[in-house]
């Protein structure tokens, strides 16, 4: 059984090519996701997987720009997966097309495990929450594997993460929308520095992310201290390259990301090759070592 949620589009999520910003997808997911457990799920039991579960990793594949409308959006989810202690959820973002299939905007999943906020531990699945999660069992539409680079940590890629108090969860930890934010602003501070030193006159190459995971590895908690995120460019196409990203607490690890971006053409809507001083920027920072 498969749960379809309708998710408004608000003005607000749209980024400056138009398009529904990334991060907020990950924000339409875990709405689907509470909804489908919380409000629509076969009976109660459901209750404690909408509320008492932390996010383990989410991986996002953007399959076409999603622009403002005044209907909602549908959001398709399902589980893929049940283990012991942790389970998994996909998704797919669309609308219904006149001929009867849909246009696809993302696809996602999520593996999340249930949690004792007061102990700060992880617990295994009942058997009566493992019979509502059997339900909803279904396939997985991203069954890939991704490969990680080795970090770096690059002068230029160095970004301190101060924690606004209103990222926090009522349970005190960062809610894990607010990691694709984080990583997002470390991202662009980097490329920035990236693309100061192309030419003057050189164009702006408008970007747009066709994929990003995220893995969540030790809660990050609000304090007056910035934690440290470190970015990097781990491989560059023809019209993609991959950045990766560490937040960390001194040698601690808190959470990393793989980002696959696509160069975009705004006057046609599709991917389109970076100027050559673009790549070569990018292919002297995938040489340089930490």
């Amino acid at each position: 059984m498969r749960h379809v949620y309708e998710c408004p589009v608000r003005w607000a999520d749209l980024d400056l090519l138009g398009h529904v910003n990334n991060v907020t997808y990950v924000d339409y997911l875990q709405e689907a996701r509470v909804d489908m457990l919380l409000t629509h799920a076969p009976d109660s039991r459901a209750e404690d997987l909408a509320e008492g579960v932390v996010v383990v990793r989410h991986e996002v594949s953007f399959v076409a720009p999603m622009t403002f409308r005044l209907h909602p959006v549908k959001i398709e989810s399902w589980v893929t997966d049940i283990r012991a202690a942790s389970f998994t959820m996909a998704y797919e973002i669309y609308d219904d097309a006149d001929d009867g299939g849909r246009t696809v905007y993302a696809q996602a999943k999520t593996v999340l495990t249930p949690y004792v906020f007061a102990d700060e531990r992880p617990r295994r699945i009942t058997p009566d929450e493992r019979a509502t999660l059997e339900r909803f069992l279904g396939d997985d539409p991203l069954a890939t594997v991704r490969e990680r680079s080795e970090p770096k940590q690059l002068a230029g890629g160095h970004y301190p993460l101060h924690v606004r108090f209103s990222d926090v969860d009522v349970y005190g930890h960062v809610n894990n929308v607010k990691y694709f934010e984080y990583f997002q602003e470390a991202r662009i501070r980097y490329l920035m520095s990236v693309w100061e030193a192309a030419a003057p006159g050189d164009r702006e190459v408008p970007l747009v992310i066709a994929q990003m995971d995220v893995d969540y590895k030790v809660p990050i908690l609000f304090r007056p201290e910035p934690y440290d995120v470190h970015s990097w460019v781990s491989a560059v196409g023809r019209s993609s390259f991959v950045v990766q990203s560490e937040i960390r607490d001194g040698d601690t690890l808190l959470s990393r990301a793989r980002v696959v971006a696509v160069t975009f053409d705004a006057a046609t809507q599709r991917a389109a090759p970076a100027p050559e001083a673009y790549r070569e920027l990018l292919r002297a920072e995938l040489a340089r070592t930490s």
